[in-house]
């Protein structure tokens, strides 16, 4: 699909500059679509010629809002099934091209009480510790929750460090007394559920 032509008028309008002014070209350039933009970071922008930090943070909350919008209008309340997860995440981080680490926090009626990004960047268990994990869910007292990250490469068959960090997960819910009902794997189009692999 070509996003040249929207992308570009999009970020016109965002930035109040002309579509040919360098620094929508060079946007354009670097990152080929709305996808990639998301994924920059603020030390990414502030590089391009005429990106200082006021219009970085500009883009970025743009992209926020973008990403929120991509959602479906209707999102479960309720988690029933790794299904329910995938329909929350798929159009937010499922589409993104850096892994990020996610808690969905849970009643005891598996309501949503809240999600909470844990990281971002390369998943691997040294990285996403079981306390930092978990501190959201004591502060929001949940009485459980659900671990989701993606993998870009859409490929969601999980990794061995994913069935290591499973495993810490689990582990620290056991101690902490906030099960860890399951880890979903999440791309845009499939996901796998690493309790329904009986990986966890």
């Amino acid at each position: 699909m070509n996003y040249s032509y929207t992308f570009r008028s999009a970020l016109s309008e965002a930035l109040c500059v002309k579509e040919s002014s360098p620094v929508v070209q060079e946007l354009v350039s670097r990152f080929n679509t709305p996808f990639d933009l998301m994924d920059a970071t603020e030390h990414e922008l502030k590089s391009i010629r005429g990106i200082g930090p006021m219009r970085a943070k500009q883009i970025q909350s743009a992209m926020k809002l973008a990403r929120l919008l991509n959602m479906p209008k209707e999102t479960p309340k309720f988690i029933r099934s790794p299904r329910d997860v995938f329909d929350i995440f798929r159009h937010t981080i499922g589409i993104l091209n850096v892994e990020e680490f996610h808690i969905i926090m849970l009643s005891t009626k598996n309501g949503i009480i809240g999600t909470e990004m844990i990281s971002r960047g390369t998943l691997n268990s040294s990285l996403v510790h079981p306390r930092e994990t978990f501190i959201p869910a004591i502060k929001r007292s949940a009485s459980s929750i659900i671990a989701i990250h993606n993998h870009p490469s859409g490929d969601c068959t999980p990794s061995p460090e994913d069935v290591q960090l499973t495993q810490r997960l689990s582990q620290a819910s056991e101690i902490i007394g906030i099960p860890c009902l399951d880890h979903v794997i999440v791309s845009k189009d499939s996901f796998v559920s690493l309790k329904e692999r009986d990986l966890m």
